[in-house]
């Protein structure tokens, strides 16, 4: 009974999601991502295409922050983080799990269940990779946890690896960081390091909890949703809602492709630096139709973008 109250409790408040057995419905992910039209994998987690994800690899945080400003998405960014191949991008769709402060009663009854009624194996740090597909992003609240927090080594590492060819977002130490390392592709963010290990016999000592997969998630300030698209680079890391996306690389493209031009022109004094920081004549417009079209095999945004850009021109 006080187990019952005690779930009521953490329900209510907004801290788990009832009759998930630790995972989000595919009802509840449909119902809290209705801005997406496009393809869901099975379980409902929005599915951001791979070429979109490819041209997110040039978008900078700040041309990706104008865009969810723009609309009124304020809680996407987060910061300070410690990184794994630092001068690498990070970019793929969100896989998310929260764990919290280990108690017992709570992770025997989730243990039992997920041994017992969901058929998982093993310990509960390794039930949501089970979710993880290539060009996913494992990004897990670990609220902080150093001393004995770890859930995240060299073996995970690999197996997450494995799976999504990328790295992970994660709100803890972590441990094994030479190992780690080695993975050439793993460009990871993280809190810290230590080189204990998490502990998680609820009959003994236990430091963590899996309340959480694929659940609507906290990192630092940030609000992350299971399929928004990941962007982690020069130390920070930005969560774009998935019906965002597109919008956001096309912006980006916009202003990279406007960016070379007007510094070409000003390299060949052809323009000023008044004339180019402020709203284009038509003359400069022209100018740069010309120019799009004239280096579009050699510009780095696809051919066929730099063909509907021209169509439109509603920029």
């Amino acid at each position: 009974m006080k187990l019952n109250r005690l779930i009521l409790f953490l329900f209510v408040f907004g801290i788990i999601l009832p009759n998930y057995s630790q995972q989000i419905s595919k009802e509840e992910l449909l119902f809290l991502t209705p801005e997406w039209k496009g393809e869901r994998f099975d379980d409902g987690r929005p599915h951001v295409s791979e070429a979109i994800l490819n041209r997110m690899k040039l978008v900078t945080l700040e041309e990706a922050w104008a865009v969810l400003k723009g609309e009124n998405f304020n809680f996407q960014y987060s910061e300070d983080w410690q990184t794994i191949n630092p001068d690498s991008v990070l970019v793929g769709r969100a896989v998310t799990a929260i764990f919290m402060p280990g108690r017992p009663d709570i992770h025997r009854a989730i243990d039992d269940r997920g041994h017992n009624q969901d058929g998982r194996i093993k310990s509960q740090n390794s039930w949501p990779l089970e979710l993880l597909q290539k060009g996913d992003v494992y990004v897990v609240d670990q609220f902080g946890a150093h001393v004995d927090g770890p859930t995240i080594g060299d073996n995970l590492g690999n197996a997450i690896y494995a799976k999504t060819g990328n790295g992970i977002v994660y709100d803890g130490a972590i441990r094994d960081i030479d190992g780690l390392k080695e993975l050439e592709g793993f460009t990871s963010f993280f809190r810290s390091y230590h080189p204990s290990h998490h502990l998680n016999d609820p009959d003994g000592r236990l430091n963590t909890t899996l309340v959480g997969i694929n659940t609507p998630t906290r990192i630092g300030m940030a609000t992350v949703m299971p399929g928004d698209i990941v962007l982690g680079r020069d130390g920070g890391v930005i969560f774009i809602p998935p019906h965002l996306a597109e919008r956001v690389v096309k912006t980006s493209e916009i202003v990279r492709l406007r960016d070379m031009f007007g510094h070409e022109r000003l390299r060949e004094q052809k323009y000023t630096a008044g004339e180019i920081d402020n709203r284009w004549s038509e003359a400069i417009e022209k100018d740069f139709s010309k120019w799009l079209n004239e280096h579009i095999d050699e510009l780095p945004v696809p051919k066929e973008q730099i063909q509907e850009l021209l169509k439109t021109r509603t920029w």
